[in-house]
């Protein structure tokens, strides 16, 4: 994902330097070094949205650098120190990266994947089994060119029976190659059967996540769909060229599908919303909340976004001017998914259809060894990778503000309720973009205000613990990649 962040804000006063060149705090007994957590510290005392609510991120927290020191050794893993020590207890997203590149990479759509996405289930008579379901296939991978599909089941890999203790080594490991073994499903009933496949890992797969474009004319009604499945900012381009398309064909109604997408970039959100409903750049999107150090420093122009007439790239956005639009929702529609929700809600009537959203209501920043960037320690952009400390490779992905919609909402954390509840079916899943898909078909029945003969009935709802995508470095984060140009000094 492109990093625009400019932001210049002279630090003039802390208890602990943030110079590279200034090895307080680093060096233990014996020349030990703790200069990971050195930099997760410094950052998070700057940025993090609750910092003032984490009394080791304090500013006055240490009176001698001998104190700080030892802070910083109470935790030999970094990955220790920071959740331990650092993360506010009610944060449930903010995370680290052993290797900022991959993180980096990731935020950018790219990826070591085999191209099968899919929900994981607990089950047995202590829900400590687990069995997996195909959520859909990512083109141009390994898993698009194998013998499976949407809604088929797996219960092991490579003969081992998939459980709460062995299933990330087994699918998330470092193996290249795996195969799965795979199930079949009647009555809630999950059997294993003959079948298996083989998948491989792919280094730098990219996945498009403009997944389904599809316009329906029904009762001379026309509807369009849309499955969009992250917020890669790399591919803003082609989500235009989709609503470019829908426009053609004169689409009046539009099924948004965010069932499956845990967000991505906040760019990216606003653009999809003027896609939706205007290009009017009077619109206020979204007002940002940041922590109580860095909120004053910012000026109204800086903490406000509005509706786009335009992409990044320059080219005039393809709107569709609705009043009313339809999102299908699960509980893995997150972050940027929700912000879409929640920014269009005052000027449009979203109508949800599906289950509750996952509740992730705040934006991240990714930050590297990198203190003596000017004006914005500590947040990566690819044109100072040479300036990142070599012998820390370590990424935080800290939340460090929250988005407010025009009239001031931000209060999602539970999620958005769906306005009509219909929980996929794992007996019934479906076919993505066919109008006989439940949820689709659902949705359509809401546009055209028929109802058929169709029975909506879920006989095993789909509720998974756990998707692949929330082992890959981005998960479920929301990303600022908006430019602030500021030139002030915190004191």
């Amino acid at each position: 994902m492109k990093k625009f962040l400019l932001l210049f804000i002279g630090i003039v006063s802390l208890n602990i330097s943030c110079s590279k060149d200034d090895d307080i705090g680093v060096s233990g007994p014996g020349g030990d070094s703790a200069s990971v957590q050195d930099f997760m510290w410094k950052a998070m005392n700057i940025w993090y949205f609750w910092q003032s609510d984490v009394a080791d991120l304090a500013d006055d927290r240490f009176s001698t650098n001998e104190e700080y020191t030892e802070f910083l050794f109470s935790e030999a893993d970094p990955a220790d120190f920071f959740d331990n020590k650092l993360r506010f207890s009610e944060d449930r997203f903010s995370f680290y990266n052993m290797d900022y590149k991959e993180l980096t990479d990731n935020l950018s759509g790219i990826s070591r994947s085999n191209g099968l996405e899919f929900g994981l289930f607990l089950y047995g008579e202590n829900d400590t089994d687990i069995f997996g379901y195909v959520r859909y296939i990512v083109p141009n991978s390994d898993a698009s060119t194998k013998d499976i599909s949407r809604g088929e089941l797996f219960t092991g890999v490579d003969g081992q029976s998939l459980n709460e203790s062995n299933y990330r080594d087994l699918l998330f490991g470092e193996n290249a190659t795996y195969t799965l073994n795979m199930a079949d499903i009647a009555d809630g009933i999950v059997t294993p059967n003959d079948k298996s496949v083989e998948l491989t890992k792919q280094e730098g797969l990219v996945e498009n996540p403009v997944f389904v474009v599809k316009s329906f004319d029904i009762n001379g009604q026309k509807i369009g769909y849309l499955m969009y499945n992250n917020f890669t900012n790399e591919f803003d381009e082609v989500l235009n060229d989709a609503f470019g398309q829908l426009k053609t064909d004169g689409v009046s109604d539009l099924v948004l599908d965010l069932r499956y997408n845990p967000g991505g970039s906040v760019n990216s959100s606003r653009l999809l919303s003027s896609m939706i409903f205007s290009t009017n750049t009077n619109n206020l999107y979204l007002r940002q909340r940041w922590n109580d150090k860095l909120q004053g420093v910012f000026s109204d122009e800086d903490l406000t976004d509005y509706f786009a007439d335009r992409t990044g790239a320059g080219t005039t956005i393809n709107t569709l001017n609705l009043n009313r639009v339809y999102v299908l929702t699960t509980g893995s529609s997150a972050s940027a998914s929700e912000l879409v929700i929640n920014a269009l809600n005052p000027y449009v009537e979203v109508i949800k259809i599906g289950a509750t959203t996952r509740g992730k209501n705040e934006f991240s920043l990714t930050m590297v060894d990198d203190p003596d960037r000017d004006g914005a320690p500590f947040i990566y952009t690819p044109s100072r990778e040479n300036q990142i400390n070599p012998d820390n490779s370590w990424a935080i992905q800290p939340l460090v503000g929250r988005n407010e919609n025009s009239v001031g909402f931000s209060d999602y954390s539970a999620g958005f309720d769906p306005d009509i509840e219909l929980k996929e079916d794992l007996e019934n899943l479906g076919v993505l973009g066919d109008e006989n898909e439940p949820l689709l078909a659902r949705a359509i029945e809401e546009v055209t205000g028929i109802s058929g003969k169709r029975d909506f009935t879920v006989k095993t709802p789909v509720e998974p613990f756990t998707s692949s995508k929330m082992f890959t470095p981005m998960k479920d984060n929301m990303v600022l990649d908006k430019p602030l140009h500021l030139n002030l000094d915190l004191k």
